[in-house]
């Protein structure tokens, strides 16, 4: 079974990632975890270019993501699941859905709440974003 795990850095994501950890054995065989951060976009201002390079702007991006995804890969490597980490960038719930469509997962695990301050004020807007994109079946963890 392919899964994507889909984490932000949030206790509440590592949480996601505990669950995943503690059933894996409810697959027949451990499953293939597609390890999934979203960063939205820098927004494009007039001139930027001048100042912050395309090679910075990608490297900010690695550097976030690697922070985010840092606790989530350490938890996965002591349980022995085999996964592939990605930084995506592009609109959160949307880049989830894609990213498991694209990369054939038969289910999207998810926290129910994240870090954002959107995310704070309106609880699992993300998570219910996904919900109403996906095809796939989502597990939304609490």
């Amino acid at each position: 079974m392919k899964i994507l795990l889909a984490i932000d850095g949030s206790k509440r994501s590592l949480k996601s990632v505990d669950f995943l950890i503690e059933h894996a054995g409810w697959c027949r065989e451990k499953p293939e975890v597609e390890l999934v951060t979203v960063h939205l976009p820098v927004p494009k201002l007039p001139r930027m270019h001048l100042v912050v390079s395309e090679r910075d702007i990608k490297r900010y991006y690695e550097e976030e993501g690697g922070q985010r995804l840092a606790a989530s890969k350490k938890k996965l490597d002591a349980a022995g699941i085999v996964y592939r980490a990605r930084i995506l960038v592009g609109a959160v719930a949307e880049s989830i859905v894609e990213q498991a469509a694209a990369s054939g997962c038969d289910l999207i695990v998810i926290g129910s709440r994240g870090m954002t301050e959107l995310g704070k004020a309106l609880i699992g807007s993300t998570a219910t974003k996904v919900l109403h994109l996906s095809s796939l079946p989502v597990l939304l963890v609490k």
